[in-house]
């Protein structure tokens, strides 16, 4: 795949929108009942959301779906869903979505888009935060109950809520050289590589169980004293560590999770 092949653009008419449930389908693997449905895509692209799509040619390879919402009387983007068909994983296609996103944000004075993430998701996790830049300070316990996607295993579907800030200071300094700003890591959450082996057989799904009602408990504690996640490692074997801190850089509004 070539990356210069991918055309990325909000999506139009019906037709696009239903390749997205469809794809939607291929990825997750949801049962029909847990689906979002076609008329939730249309409806987002009435209201102010966003569906971007990316395509070769005319076939559409991936797609992100974001629902407006409001907090403290603000306005924001909740990024509700970011597909890639699996031969185009890996490229930075996620990215480059992500970023389109943002792009339509800031033309519409959006400065914060939020959304959810499975804390057992290396990659994932990795690319929210050293990728993108964005912060955590929340933790949803199982939010969409037990849910029918393979990814899930069975487990409970905790979910920790990302916050991209798209005119901070660390953004914008990711975006330009690559890194974020320094900071004290006053504690670390980690994440063993067999998680996706062991969520997967039912076996040793006890293992995977175990990981996460323990990093819940630290999650909970640590956003209780204040600390965000403001970094993320993986080392050589694969596993994930995530890096907490003190954030520094003040916010416009929605300082309390």
């Amino acid at each position: 795949m070539s990356g210069d092949a991918i055309v990325i653009r909000p999506c139009h008419g019906v037709e696009e929108l239903r390749a997205c449930v469809a794809l939607q389908k291929e990825v997750w693997n949801f049962s029909d009942a847990e689906l979002v449905p076609l008329r939730m895509f249309v409806v987002a692209e009435k209201v102010g959301g966003q569906v971007m799509g990316a395509f070769e040619r005319d076939v559409m390879v991936g797609f992100a779906l974001a629902i407006p919402g409001t907090r403290s009387g603000h306005l924001y983007l909740h990024s509700h869903m970011l597909a890639v068909r699996k031969d185009y994983r890996n490229h930075g296609l996620g990215r480059r979505l992500k970023l389109f996103q943002r792009e339509d944000a800031l033309a519409r004075g959006i400065e914060l888009i939020e959304w959810t993430f499975d804390p057992l998701e290396i990659k994932n996790a990795y690319l929210n935060i050293e990728k993108l830049g964005a912060i955590v300070r929340r933790y949803n316990i199982n939010q969409y109950g037990i849910t029918s996607s393979p990814l899930q295993g069975g487990l409970p579907s905790d979910r920790l809520i990302a916050e991209w800030w798209l005119k901070s200071k660390r953004v914008e300094r990711l975006l330009k050289a690559g890194t974020h700003p320094p900071f004290d890591c006053e504690a670390a959450i980690e994440v063993p590589a067999q998680i996706y082996e062991w969520k997967a057989a039912p076996d040793t799904r006890a293992k995977a169980k175990a990981v996460q009602e323990r990093n819940r408990g630290e999650f909970l504690q640590n956003f209780s004293k204040g600390l965000a996640v403001l970094g993320y490692e993986r080392d050589a074997q694969g596993n994930g560590r995530f890096l907490l801190g003190h954030w520094e850089e003040p916010w416009s509004y929605a300082s309390q999770p």
